[in-house]
C-alpha cells in the first residue's frame, strides 16, 4: 500500500490508524501526513473537530521569517483543534487594529501577535490592555511590553549580536558594521545597545552602525554607507537585509566573502540558497512558536502563563558568506613564508 510505504510503517499500522485504534502519536502523525501528501481524503473520524478560531497577526510575508512563524504556529494550533486566521499587514492594507476588530467580531478565542505594533517602543499599548481587560487571550512575540498583562516571547537579541560579532572577530575583522532596523523597534534598539557594549569591551574593534528598513533595498543602502566607513564585516538585522548588503558589495566590485564578510539573521528559507550561502544567526522559530501556542492555550483555559519575558537563544549557522579578513590572510601567508 502506498500509504504504508510513504509513512514507513506496516499496512497493519495504517489500518489501525484508519480505524482510529491506539497508535503512538508520532506514528499516527506520519500516517496522516502520508494520506495528505498522496492526496487521499481523510476518513471523517480522523478529521479534527474545530475548537475555535485563533488570530495570527504578522507584519508582512515578504520577509521569509514571518511565513515560517505563520506555518509553525498554524500547524501547532491545528493540532489542538483551533482554526488559525492569518492577518497580514501590507502598505495601504488593513491596520492591525482593524484586523483585531474583525477577529473579535468572529468570536476569536485568542490572538498571537508577531512583531506587531507592540514591537514599537513608544507604541500606545492601551489597545492590548483593552483586549486583556475584556478577557481576550493574547501572546506577544518579539516586542516585549512589560505593562501588558500577557505572555511575551522574544529572541535574545543581545546574544544574536554577540554571536555575529564574535564570529567576525575570530576571522580577524577589526572594522565591523551593523545594519539594523529603525531604533523605534525594540529588537533593533536592543541590538544597537548590545553592539555598542560589545565594541566598547574590545578596544581593537571599530564599530559602525546604520539604521535602515528590513528589506533588500534597506540592506543595500546601509551596506553602502558602512562600506564608505571601511568596514570589512557586516552584521545584518535580517537575512533579507544581508542579501542587500551582498548586492551593495558587488556593485562596488567587491567579493563576498573574500573582500567583505556578511552575516544575516533569522535563517529563513532563502539563506542556504543565497549566493554565496548565507552565514546567519538562526532564530528559534520552532521553539518560540510552540511556546506561544502553549501559552495561548493556557490563557484561554484561564490558567495564566508567567508574565516575565521568555528569551530564546539564537544559534550561529556558518556558511560561505564569511571568511578571514584580508589582513589576517596576509599575516598567515607571511608566517608561512617565514617558516
Amino acid at each position: 500500500m502506498d500509504i504504508a510505504a510513504r509513512a514507513g510503517v506496516s499496512e497493519a499500522t495504517v489500518s489501525r490508524v484508519l480505524n482510529d485504534k491506539a497508535v503512538a502519536e508520532a506514528t499516527r502523525d506520519r500516517v496522516l501526513t502520508a494520506i495528505d501528501q498522496l492526496g487521499y481524503e481523510r476518513p471523517a473520524r480522523l478529521r479534527r473537530k474545530t475548537t475555535g478560531l485563533v488570530g495570527l497577526v504578522v507584519p508582512e510575508l515578504t520577509n521569509p521569517v514571518f511565513p515560517l512563524f505563520a506555518q509553525t504556529i498554524e500547524t501547532a494550533l491545528a493540532k489542538h483543534g483551533y482554526t488559525p486566521v492569518l492577518c497580514t499587514q501590507t502598505p495601504g492594507g488593513l491596520h492591525e487594529d482593524e484586523y483585531v476588530a474583525m477577529l473579535l467580531e468572529q468570536g476569536t478565542a485568542g490572538i498571537i501577535f508577531v512583531s506587531g505594533i507592540h514591537a514599537i517602543s513608544e507604541a500606545d499599548i492601551a489597545r492590548y490592555e483593552r483586549l486583556t481587560a475584556n478577557g481576550v487571550a493574547i501572546v506577544l512575540i518579539n516586542g516585549h511590553q512589560p505593562k501588558v498583562d500577557a505572555p511575551s516571547l522574544s529572541q535574545d537579541d543581545r546574544m544574536a549580536v554577540q554571536l555575529g560579532l564574535g564570529h567576525l572577530r575570530q576571522l580577524g575583522h577589526t572594522r565591523i558594521g551593523l545594519a539594523v532596523g529603525p531604533s523605534r523597534y525594540t529588537p533593533a534598539s536592543r541590538r544597537i545597545a548590545a553592539f555598542e557594549q560589545t565594541i566598547a569591551a574590545h578596544k581593537e574593534i571599530v564599530g559602525v552602525s546604520e539604521h535602515t528598513q528590513y528589506s533588500v533595498e534597506g540592506g543595500t543602502a546601509a551596506a553602502h554607507a558602512l562600506l564608505d566607513e571601511g568596514v570589512t564585516g557586516i552584521l545584518c538585522g535580517s537575512d533579507v537585509m544581508a542579501l542587500g548588503a551582498i548586492r551593495a558589495a558587488r556593485q562596488r566590485g567587491l567579493r563576498v566573502p573574500e573582500d567583505v564578510s556578511v552575516i544575516g539573521s533569522d535563517d529563513g528559507m532563502l539563506a542556504q540558497f543565497a549566493d554565496p550561502p548565507l552565514t546567519t544567526v538562526r532564530q528559534d522559530v520552532a521553539g518560540m512558536s510552540a511556546a506561544a501556542v502553549r501559552f495561548l492555550l493556557e490563557e484561554i483555559a484561564k490558567t495564566p502563563s508567567p508574565r516575565r519575558e521568555q528569551l530564546f537563544a539564537p544559534e550561529l549557522v556558518v556558511r560561505r558568506s564569511t571568511a578571514p579578513a584580508a589582513s589576517l590572510r596576509a599575516a598567515v601567508s607571511q608566517l608561512r613564508a617565514e617558516v
